[in-house]
């Protein structure tokens, strides 16, 4: 699919490409995008904005990253921004509020996934754990692509892996002995 992108790129035919390209990137941007946000309609809206700038900046895609690489690297940095302007805009807010907003959009989107404890621990874990772990299991990416999507070194992601697995385990743990 992506070589087929490629080609309508640089045939010029970006409106074809973007056609293509949407519809096969749809769910992964949003993942990303919800991995580092933490928040749907964040997240969704940072999706947008990522195909607006695919489509804006597809004629300069030069083809000596992969595809999916380039169309990481731009739904990170979007992302990012946004999670910043979001910070600026929450430190004028009441923290009592935000955190019940948060609480409340984890529960959410947590209740639409197959195993909604299970996500919930994973929305509760730090945001770089819990980027890695949406991105390796939830997109099923290997570690060297959440590497490169995240740019983080290989034995980062891996270190960041291995510290989500632990405090998921202990937190379903614990939870499994209160509910004995």
């Amino acid at each position: 699919m992506d070589e087929a992108i490629i080609q309508l790129i640089r045939a010029g035919r970006l409106d074809e490409a973007l056609a293509r390209l949407v519809p096969a990137y749809r769910r992964r941007v949003f993942g990303l995008a919800y991995g580092i946000l933490g928040d749907r309609a964040a997240a969704d809206d940072v999706a947008q904005e990522v195909f607006v700038k695919l489509w804006q900046n597809m004629g300069g895609y030069d083809g000596s990253a992969q595809l999916s690489t380039w169309i990481y690297a731009i739904t990170r940095n979007t992302a990012i921004s946004a999670l910043r302007k979001r910070s600026r805009l929450v430190s004028l807010s009441e923290p009592g509020v935000s955190a019940t907003v948060d609480a409340i959009e984890s529960r959410e989107t947590a209740d639409e996934l197959a195993d909604p404890q299970l996500w919930r621990h994973v929305d509760a874990l730090p945001d770089k754990q819990r980027q890695v772990v949406v991105l390796f299991y939830q997109d099923d990416r290997s570690v060297e692509e959440v590497a490169d999507m995240l740019g983080m070194p290989v034995n980062t992601v891996k270190t960041h892996l291995h510290r989500a697995r632990a405090r998921l385990a202990s937190a379903l743990g614990a939870q499994a002995e209160n509910a004995a």
